[in-house]
């Protein structure tokens, strides 16, 4: 192992969402902790975020959100696939069931991936350099492929593929959550295809359903980095002609910091949800700010990057 470099990108996702959890994505951003973030444009922080990005030179991607709160595209805020009787997004698994019933109209969903990357522009003024899905729907059946079409089509070149080695073997994770999982680790699989035949490029190894919340710890974020590295150098073929550029391991380490929500603020029109308003996200704040988690990076030649530089 010591042969390969180990890049890892630990991403704060859904910066934006309010106040409180902002603040926590910075104060891990200033600990060393994050060395990422992913943006919900629709958060009722998110002009907030943004600012904050700024003053710190965090670097910021957009987390595509279809499921949670409003839309952003004007035309899409009333009278669309996309919203429930409440007017708001299906849900998680609302949304799902609907695609699954073919009642979402994937022209209307173009539309709102292409609005909420404009939003980011306005926002931070620069495109995104990654864009990932809330709660994963950008690996669901149809929305792949629309999903893939405008990566492509506003050049933004990474995203984040969630297929996590050694899921399988955490029976620590609630049965009902493991369901979830492995229903996105199947859509990943599936999704691999698409992303790759419009160019769009992710990290070698991707961690964070097995470390999250409650189950988030040193050791079990240490167990998980160490299972994947195993498994992809493993898989890798040896280089007859080893260059720098072919011992590089590139991880995403996906997180979700912050002190929680106290609502009526925060969420993304429709107030904070329990994970927000939980002890969780503060668990996994103060789980990655943890000096002996930073020590280990060193002590494993193991360099905190973000996308921009892979």
């Amino acid at each position: 192992l010591r042969m390969f470099q180990v890049k890892l990108i630990v991403t704060g996702d859904d910066f934006g969402y309010c106040p409180r959890r902002n603040q926590g994505i910075v104060d891990c951003f200033l600990a060393g902790a994050v060395s990422n973030v992913s943006l919900l444009v629709n958060g009722s922080a998110a002009a907030d975020a943004a600012k904050l990005a700024r003053r710190y030179n965090i670097p910021i991607g957009l987390h595509a959100n279809l499921s949670e709160g409003s839309p952003v595209c004007e035309v899409l805020k009333t009278n669309s696939s996309l919203l429930n009787e409440d007017g708001f997004f299906h849900g998680k698994m609302g949304f799902r069931t609907a695609l699954s019933k073919g009642l979402l109209n994937m022209s209307e969903v173009k539309q709102e991936l292409k609005a909420q990357v404009e939003l980011f522009c306005e926002l931070t003024g620069h495109l995104p350099p990654h864009m990932d899905g809330h709660q994963h729907v950008h690996v669901l059946p149809e929305v792949r492929h629309v999903f893939a079409e405008v990566l492509e089509e506003y050049g933004i070149k990474y995203t984040r593929v969630p297929i996590e080695p050694g899921l399988h073997n955490c029976d620590w994770i609630a049965p009902a959550l493991m369901d979830f999982y492995l229903g996105v680790e199947e859509d990943s699989l599936n999704t691999v295809d698409v992303f790759t035949s419009h160019g769009i490029r992710w990290p070698d190894i991707y961690i964070g359903l097995s470390t999250m919340g409650k189950n988030m710890s040193v050791s079990t974020i240490w167990s998980a980095i160490d299972t994947a590295i195993v498994e992809f150098t493993s898989k890798a073929p040896s280089p007859a002609h080893p260059t720098p550029q072919s011992r590089t391991v590139t991880i995403e380490l996906m997180v979700h910091p912050g002190y929680p929500s106290v609502p009526p603020i925060g969420g993304c029109g429709e107030g904070p949800d329990d994970f927000s308003q939980s002890w969780e996200r503060l668990h996994e704040l103060q789980t990655l700010i943890k000096p002996e988690l930073q020590s280990h990076y060193k002590a494993r030649n193991i360099q905190l990057c973000s996308f921009k530089d892979l």
